[in-house]
């Protein structure tokens, strides 16, 4: 899954909810349920996403919409076992790129 979200240091709630391509009540929600997502917030109380956190929510969102973990098996993934889970994770999106980059060169030919 790729994700087009531009190079900035804070991502407003609703950039994050269109690059997903779901709802920010989602995002809201899973802010509350997983101890990794910890948006900043301005003076105004709006939540501002940091890099760190887009990737954190790239990571849950592949375990729970793409791979079929409920939202507790996905906790318990993430506790048991971060850095493999991760590391799982970004070997999978690399090699998404590289499929990806492969077919548009396809495509050319």
């Amino acid at each position: 899954m790729h994700i087009d979200l531009l190079e900035k240091r804070y991502y407003k709630i609703g950039e994050v909810a269109k690059a997903f391509n779901v709802n920010t009540s989602l995002i809201r929600f899973w802010e509350k349920e997983f101890d990794i997502i910890k948006p900043k917030k301005n003076a105004k109380g709006n939540r501002l996403f940091t890099a760190e956190d887009i990737k954190n929510f790239k990571l849950i969102f592949n375990l729970v919409k793409e791979r079929g973990f409920t939202l507790d098996g996905a906790k318990q993934k993430l506790k048991q076992n971060p850095n493999t889970t991760l590391h799982n994770h970004e070997l999978i999106t690399k090699l998404e790129f590289v499929k990806a980059e492969l077919v548009k060169i396809k495509n050319q030919l």
